[in-house]
């Protein structure tokens, strides 16, 4: 059953490292609340699409790995070097869940516009199958944001798909340059609103209302960016809810 209304978990959180190595990992309980947002079954359907990355094949073994032994039945969309599946639109709005990984957010939209992977995941959204990401995965949904797309010093993104009508902030308290970025933008009025998180905290938005933040460890935040008239900027701390491991 799709959830019941439109839903979009955008995220600076996702998998857990076993420690056993970068491709050793297990699911965090983001997932699980995106299939209780679905609505979903005893047996999640979940659909990895990682064009941000250039769909690696050491990221799907490593995915496919992490849900194995779990609840969730797990396909992945590639783009690269051509679909994988014979009708994209089909197995798309066949999911419960739709996750998208981190990487480039510009290259990762000028695929998906592309193949009209846009128009469709929009159809999937109305239709009630939960979409969620990571990072680049988080900041596609909005208006834009902060992103190393074009280089390891941050630029401005904004021709995000621009459903969710704020910009967005990932990574907001691992890397430096994030927060002070996301501040200039907003206070020169390149980003309208902006929602942020750090690390370990995501956002859930019913249609393009942000409803509450959660996070999988003690100690993290989620913030609300915002311009006054006078240019000045201020944040705001948004306390998200502890996800239970």
């Amino acid at each position: 059953m799709p959830a019941s209304e439109p839903t979009i978990l955008a995220t600076s959180m996702g998998f857990f490292s076993r420690r056993r190595g970068p491709y050793d990992l297990r699911p965090g309980p983001i997932f699980e609340l995106a299939a209780e947002l679905a609505q979903a079954g005893p047996e999640p359907r979940i659909c990895y699409l990682g064009q941000a990355v250039g769909d690696q094949p050491t990221t799907f073994t490593a995915l496919y790995g992490a849900f194995a032994g779990t609840r969730f039945r797990m396909s992945h969309l590639a783009l690269f070097p051509m679909p994988n599946v014979d009708d994209i639109r089909a197995h798309l709005l066949a999911q419960d869940v739709i996750w998208v990984g981190g990487g480039s957010v510009a290259n990762l939209l000028a695929v998906w516009r592309v193949h009209g992977l846009d128009e469709i995941l929009h159809e999937c959204w109305q239709a009630g199958v939960v979409l969620g990401g990571v990072s680049a995965g988080s900041i596609c949904w909005h208006k834009g944001g902060a992103t190393d797309s074009f280089g390891p010093q941050l630029r401005a993104y904004t021709d995000g798909l621009g459903w969710l009508p704020y910009g967005n902030g990932v990574h907001y308290d691992s890397e430096e340059q994030r927060r002070p970025l996301i501040h200039r933008l907003v206070g020169d009025g390149t980003l309208p609103v902006s929602h942020c998180t750090d690390d370990g905290v995501g956002l859930v938005y019913r249609r393009d209302k942000l409803v509450e933040a959660v996070a999988d460890r003690e100690g993290v935040s989620a913030y609300e960016v915002s311009r006054a008239a006078n240019g000045t900027v201020s944040e705001t701390v948004i306390t998200p809810r502890l996800l239970e491991a």
